[in-house]
């Protein structure tokens, strides 16, 4: 009998379970999944709890919920790996053999990493909205909230769901409206990025979208520390910024797992092929997800397709042949803009978001790079598809590689 280990039970982790289990005979490989927390949190839902749109019972579900049956699940803080004896290292000295490893440990916020930040101020004026704790706490300020000058800003990348502090802003806008104090705001998006996006016609349509809502732009804006006392933030060229609110996306880094093993880059990801999805130093040990230093976005759609590739190559690893499967970095992104509207992005490695229709060219139903309706009904289904079709590893009506079918590069 053969193990492969996944470590890891989010959106990577729990797809590759049942892609692998379905396909595997289980006299012949045992699956093991590591992970040291029971609840799935509904990371795209996290953002819409401060403006009460969501609950948090609509965020969250068992774990187990979504593991199949003849996998075998262990919950437990991981130690370390020790890919030179081919283990696991459990934190209570458990060792886990295994033939073939699946890093799917995701990455997390790191708000101590920024000095001041989780000080006095933190949960009392400073909020995250990337954990259930802090979009809760953030949900109780804003019902008694009055105004003043909100600051929200990206301490650095990468991070997780990249578009995810613009639709925070655009969510903002719209909640402050109909609460009837929008007036009495000012909204200020701080980025280190030169403008609201990396690519260049995604950053023309959001920026101007953010101006539209009269959402002020703050560009290479890099976050040195906060000051309490004065409730500001402060940049390494001194540049310091007060707030009345501050909404933050901290630091990110992997999991302090991948440090300890001594696998990983200076912020815990794991360096990867970014084709085969093949860990740079192990042929046997595979990245999916947040936890892999892909040059693409670390959010829920590049694991998704990532996971055709990687499901791929397992198979073609385990019959000792080539791994011909790459994949292309695809990622797509729907933008809640506010006011039940949407746009969505679909890009690549090699290519930025470009204006056309998607899935189907000429047909859509939805738009790319542009502001509908049909664009928000497509982010708010998204939620059942996840809990039921994605994370069980199911088919979508979406290949893994990106096309250029309906897109116009030259519009």
């Amino acid at each position: 009998m053969k193990n492969i280990v996944i470590l890891g039970g989010g959106t990577a982790g729990t797809i590759m379970a049942n892609k692998l289990r379905q396909a595997l005979e289980k006299d012949e490989w045992n699956i093991v999944l590591i992970d040291k927390e029971k609840t799935h949190y509904y990371q795209p839902g996290l953002l819409f709890i401060p403006f009460d749109i969501y609950k948090k019972q609509d965020v969250i579900k068992p774990k187990m919920n979504f593991f199949p049956s003849g996998v075998d699940v262990i919950f437990s803080e991981i130690e370390r790996i020790e890919p030179d004896m081919n283990q696991v290292v459990l934190v209570d000295d458990k060792h886990i053999k295994y033939d073939i490893l699946i890093i799917a440990s995701g990455t997390s916020i790191r708000p101590e990493q920024t000095p001041g930040l989780m000080d006095n101020l933190w949960y009392n004026k400073i909020f995250d909205f990337y954990s259930l704790e802090g979009a809760l706490a953030l949900r109780d300020f804003l019902r008694k909230w009055e105004g003043g000058t909100m600051l929200i800003n990206i301490v650095d990348l990468p991070y997780k769901c990249p578009v995810a502090p613009l639709e925070f802003a655009f969510l903002a806008d719209e909640y402050f409206t109909k609460k009837g104090i929008r007036d009495k705001v000012k909204i200020k998006y701080v980025t280190p990025l030169s403008g609201a996006f990396t690519k260049p016609r995604a950053n023309k349509m959001l920026s101007g979208l953010l101006e539209e809502k009269n959402i002020e732009i703050i560009p290479d804006y890099y976050i040195e520390r906060v000051d309490n006392e004065h409730s500001s933030i402060v940049s390494y060229d001194n540049r310091e910024l007060n707030f009345d609110l501050l909404a933050i996306v901290p630091l990110n880094m992997g999991s302090d797992m991948i440090e300890r093993s001594g696998i990983g880059d200076d912020l815990n990801y794991v360096p990867t092929n970014k084709s085969t999805l093949q860990s740079e130093k192990f042929e046997n040990i595979f990245v999916i997800g947040d936890a892999a230093n892909l040059p693409t976005s670390k959010a829920g759609s590049v694991a998704h397709f990532a996971s055709d590739i990687l499901f791929e190559n397992i198979l073609s690893f385990i019959e000792n042949r080539p791994l011909k499967a790459h994949f292309d970095g695809h990622a797509n992104c729907y933008i809640e803009t506010g006011f039940g509207k949407g746009s969505l992005i679909d890009f690549n490695y090699d290519t930025e978001p470009l204006p056309g229709t998607f899935p189907l060219p000429g047909i859509g139903p939805f738009g790319l790079l542009k502001n509908t309706k049909m664009n928000h009904y497509g982010k708010i289904m998204f939620r059942w598809m996840y809990w039921h079709l994605l994370l069980p590893g199911k088919e979508l009506p979406i290949e893994p590689l990106m096309s250029m079918a309906g897109k116009c590069e030259k519009c």
